[in-house]
């Protein structure tokens, strides 16, 4: 029963990879795929039989998933929402519509385009470990939905921008789910982590390349920017509907997040976390489509080495920015800027392969030259 059943998630993952780049209707309706495939991962997960862990469906898990999107993360010890957050936001910017407009239209009219690129990527990837991803993405969204720039730009922008949020949000437990379980996982013997155990480890790696994320989300502005400094500045006014709607859409999307985790929970822990460093850093790269946060807690463990450690974590940060499902920043930006998973992918798989074999050679190399 195992083996079919491993079967079986192996063709559900496989079906989450391919068919919103194939199928239009999935691409059009990703939080209801990808809802159903975590539901099917789970009822598949329930036939497998793992010692001391618990498969399938269970009351725990459906509550976690009822709850998670209300209650994601948290800011100064206060728990936060990701929906509530989305639903006041989109409230606020309602009410203000017009002082938001002339607001984007003043900074835009004070500073050069790609400056205002350049600093969007950066600080918000350096500030987003204390203001979280959740806050740093919808700050992101609004200013990217407001820029007076081609659609290809924005879309750019956003991808670039969420791969910086999710990395920055990695260096504190206030940035996002899996920093807090990771911090809380190895606060024991012998790394005794504390508040500034991953900023510490991971930021020697982390700050810098969010710096070089700003000059290619420049890079890529200026190839795709028409140079047309006279289209119109516009944040789009949303109706109280629609938001409701989002809101909506990224409760299911959480939801469904927390199925897939739970239910690729028996590969995790069957094969994962036998790996060894170098080849963890590389199949972590499924956190393109699953919960980081979910592969953190199945992963992380105060038996690995501390190599282990920074690899996991690194390939799961790296990972997560390569596709819709793979971080709260780009659920986020995809729900609100309109962006569909062929159009994320189209930046996201690139860049994300250019910053995991960059960070692998200097992880690992020096390592293995016995440099350092």
């Amino acid at each position: 029963m195992d083996v079919l059943a491993n079967f079986g998630l192996i063709i559900i993952f496989a079906l989450v990879l391919i068919l919103p780049f194939r199928v239009k209707c999935v691409e059009h309706n990703l939080e209801v795929f990808l809802f159903a495939c975590g539901v099917a991962s789970l009822t598949i997960a329930g036939f497998m039989t793992i010692p001391g862990e618990q498969t399938g469906w269970s009351l725990a898990i459906v509550t976690e998933a009822l709850l998670s999107p209300l209650n994601i993360a948290s800011f100064f010890g206060i728990p936060i929402g990701i929906v509530q957050i989305v639903l006041l936001v989109g409230l606020l910017l309602h009410v203000f519509y017009h002082r938001l407009q002339a607001a984007i239209v003043s900074m835009v009219g004070r500073f050069s385009l790609q400056w205002m690129v350049f600093a969007l990527i950066v600080i918000l990837g350096f500030v987003s470990s204390i203001i979280s991803a959740i806050l740093a993405a919808i700050i992101l969204v609004e200013i990217v939905n407001a820029l007076p720039v081609v659609r290809k730009a924005k879309v750019e922008i956003a991808v670039v921008a969420c791969f910086s949020i999710g990395l920055g949000a990695g260096l504190t437990p206030l940035g996002e789910p899996l920093s807090t379980i990771v911090i809380s996982k190895l606060s024991g013997v012998p790394y005794h982590a504390g508040f500034t155990y991953l900023f510490e480890k991971l930021g020697w790696y982390i700050l810098p390349t969010i710096v070089v994320l700003g000059f290619v989300g420049v890079f890529l502005f200026s190839q795709s920017h028409t140079g047309n400094e006279h289209l119109e500045c516009l944040v789009e006014r949303e109706t109280v509907p629609e938001i409701l709607v989002r809101a909506g859409k990224v409760y299911l999307f959480i939801m469904a997040l927390v199925f897939l985790g739970e239910g690729f929970k028996p590969l995790i822990l069957e094969y994962v976390i036998m790996i060894p460093s170098a080849g963890l850093y590389w199949i972590n790269i499924v956190s393109a489509v699953l919960d980081n946060a979910t592969l953190a807690a199945a992963e992380i463990s105060p038996a690995l080495s501390s190599q282990q450690i920074t690899s996991a974590l690194m390939g799961l940060l790296i990972a997560g920015g390569m596709l819709i499902p793979g971080n709260i920043p780009n659920i986020i930006a995809a729900c609100k800027l309109g962006i569909s998973s062929s159009e994320w992918a189209r930046v996201g798989i690139p860049l994300g392969m250019a910053l995991m074999l960059s960070l692998f050679v200097i992880i690992f190399v020096p390592g293995w030259l016995g440099i350092g």
